[in-house]
């Protein structure tokens, strides 16, 4: 039986699953007549790509509150985003968006691997095998994330329509490992520099099978990934990858660590005096330290496709709470004022490594750099401490008024939402590096890694070392929270949180808990999220929800 295929832009999110993306009129396309030609693959393709960005929601931003690292904060009515600090729901379903455009990319996937073999006038096999190679690696990358944040999940194999339970892990992983492997099989080994940048390459599977190696192994405490046609993947396999990907990739790391963040772009650094006076000059979002990201673009718009989540929409949820955010935080932007950074965090950092630059270049201190700041009256758990990674930022135009810093880079408009253009980075050669030293035991990552920031070489290594190690690379980069769901060290680590000293519309209080307790929630979840409340209800008893959920216990009821 064909099936329709709808397309109407590469930009669209569609909500039903039979959608593809292109820019052409396919409303009579079906997957009898579709894909005949190496263009239609590309447009196929393009639409699974699309499905990428997720508004809001997504784990990028729920990994980074529910981590030791970063409170919830944000204003006196948005306690979703505290409840997702405390591992707990707020009335209402915080993933469903994240989970249903996971699967509508795996659909599409799915139909892609059913269908490219229509094609017939490929103009290489290696363009075909590099095609092929991004679309096992896309679906691999969608059901990681939906793994990591929610535990085991439906594993749906093909694009017809099944009512699934969960799949074990072990069944899981196999099949995401097995789509890596193709990946990496699949995809050139020409350096990174001759692919578009946010496409998916060799050295980005190796890269990311190293870290589904390390959660599952760590996680679920064994020595090998399976494989979905038996087998399994050891360790010297995944330092194999690894090490290819070091020496043949093109990849490296970036000479100053501050270049790779968005506030030294030029048009802000010409105004904003600690960038200039150092020198320092962005990197851009295509240099040779970020292996895959997702692309963004300014031209989200609210009420018409493709919407906001195409700007980088959690950057603005990180943003200075009103009424900072203009002239007088010059160039740090408004927003939300979600994720304040841990002052324990702060403390912790400074005793384990008091001369890291990369403290200051990731953490902005308000009471040392920014005269200007007020602290909102309707801002909860403010410490004084704000990550400077993905925050917005600032310029001044041509008639001294501070705007956007994409303005200049073709922003249709000035708008504090929609015009976060910078990408957001998935991995970057830093984290290769620091993958390798754990899975070898070695200190030569994690001394390259020191070492680009002027930090003594360990010499020796150590687990200790090699976990504050990623702790400081890492910082506010959505790592976090999975390495100490792997490492065991979640519990430990978020009971530090109760009782570190905030502030409440101003007024001097303490964190408190809620639902028992951090170490509470944790132990009662196992770190993992909700199912869609509404999808558990719609699959008719097959699809469980998830333990320590659906309960009043797990409802956030605080301020």
């Amino acid at each position: 039986m064909n099936r329709i295929i709808i397309s109407i832009s590469i930009l669209i999110i569609c909500s039903a699953c039979e959608s593809f993306l292109d820019t052409q009129d396919y409303t009579k396309k079906n997957t009898g007549n579709f894909p005949r030609s190496e263009e239609d693959a590309g447009q196929m393709l393009a639409g699974i790509y699309s499905t990428l960005n997720t508004n809001a929601f997504d784990p990028f931003i729920g990994a980074e509150l529910a981590s030791d690292d970063r409170l919830g904060g944000a204003g006196l009515g948005q306690l979703y985003w505290r409840a997702m600090d405390r591992l707990m729901n707020y009335g209402e379903v915080l993933f469903h968006a994240f989970w249903t455009t996971k699967y509508n990319g795996i659909y599409r996937a799915n139909l892609a691997l059913e269908t490219l073999d229509n094609v017939t006038d490929w103009s290489s096999e290696e363009n075909k095998n590099q095609l092929l190679g991004e679309v096992y690696y896309l679906r691999a990358f969608f059901y990681f994330e939906l793994a990591q944040w929610f535990g085991e999940v439906p594993l749906v194999k093909s694009s017809v329509p099944v009512n699934l339970p969960k799949a074990p892990a072990t069944e899981l992983y196999a099949f995401i490992a097995s789509d890596l492997q193709q990946a990496i099989r699949l995809m050139s080994n020409k350096p990174y520099t001759a692919f578009l940048s946010g496409h998916a390459t060799r050295w980005a599977a190796e890269a990311l099978m190293a870290r589904v190696f390390l959660f599952y192994t760590g996680y679920y405490h064994t020595a090998a990934l399976p494989l979905d046609e038996g087998g399994q993947i050891e360790k010297s396999q995944v330092v194999a990858w690894l090490e290819d990907c070091m020496n043949n990739s093109g990849h490296g790391l970036v000479d100053d660590f501050h270049n790779l963040w968005y506030y030294t772009n030029e048009f802000t650094a010409k105004d904003y005096a600690w960038v200039s006076d150092n020198g320092w000059n962005w990197a851009g979002d295509l240099n040779e330290e970020f292996l895959f990201v997702v692309k963004h673009t300014n031209y989200g718009e609210w009420d018409v496709i493709p919407g906001p989540g195409y700007s980088f929409s959690n950057v603005t949820h990180f943003g200075l709470r009103m009424p900072n955010g203009y002239e007088s935080t010059f160039p740090y932007g408004e927003g939300d004022g979600c994720g304040p950074v841990s002052p324990l965090m702060v403390q912790e950092w400074v005793a384990a490594e008091p001369n890291d630059i990369r403290r200051k270049a990731s953490i902005l201190n308000v009471a040392e750099e920014l005269d200007g700041y007020i602290v909102p009256l309707d801002q909860m758990e403010e410490t004084g401490y704000w990550q400077r990674k993905f925050i917005p930022v600032n310029a001044y135009d041509e008639d001294g008024e501070v705007v956007n810093a994409s303005w200049f880079t073709g922003a249709p408009r000035n708008d504090m939402w929609l015009d976060k253009t910078q990408d957001k980075p998935v991995i970057r050669f830093a984290d290769v590096l620091l993958m390798h030293s754990e899975l070898t035991e070695s200190p030569t990552g994690i001394d390259r890694v020191r070492t680009r920031v002027g930090l003594t070489p360990l010499g020796a290594y150590s687990l200790d070392a090699l976990k504050r190690e990623r702790r400081w690379e890492l910082a506010f980069e959505g790592a976090r929270w999975f390495d100490l769901m792997r490492w065991g060290d979640a519990p430990e680590m978020l009971e530090k949180q109760a009782g570190l000293p905030v502030k409440n519309g101003g007024e001097a209080t303490t964190l408190t808990e809620y639902g028992g307790g951090y170490r509470a929630r944790y132990e009662q979840t196992g770190g993992f999220w909700p199912i869609p409340f509404d999808e558990v209800a719609l699959s008719g008893g097959v699809l469980l929800q998830n333990k320590g959920w659906g309960s009043a216990d797990s409802e956030y009821t605080g301020l």
